[in-house]
């Protein structure tokens, strides 16, 4: 699962908080913030998992400051060993 979210997502505890929320579910992968404003999730788990943890952002804290959320779904890499925050 590949998501960029935008709105008021940078400076407001969007990628801590999404790093605890993972706890929750069984996925891997990355979030960080982008230059031009957005933040960009990428994670790797079962589709009902990553699409629980896509709603639990959505239903947290957060959800006030995404204007907008865009998804794609690719085939998983393998390449995530835990989840991480990067830049």
């Amino acid at each position: 699962m590949h998501i960029f979210y935008s709105g008021r997502v940078q400076g407001v505890g969007f990628r801590y908080t999404v790093k605890a929320l993972v706890r929750g579910f069984e996925a891997v992968g990355t979030v960080g913030n982008l230059t031009d404003g957005q933040v960009e999730l990428v994670a790797e788990g079962e589709k009902t998992e990553l699409e629980a943890f896509r709603r639990a952002i959505r239903e947290s804290e957060l959800g006030h400051f995404i204007e907008d959320e865009r998804v794609t779904w690719e085939e998983a890499r393998n390449e995530f060993r835990g989840f991480e925050i990067v830049r």
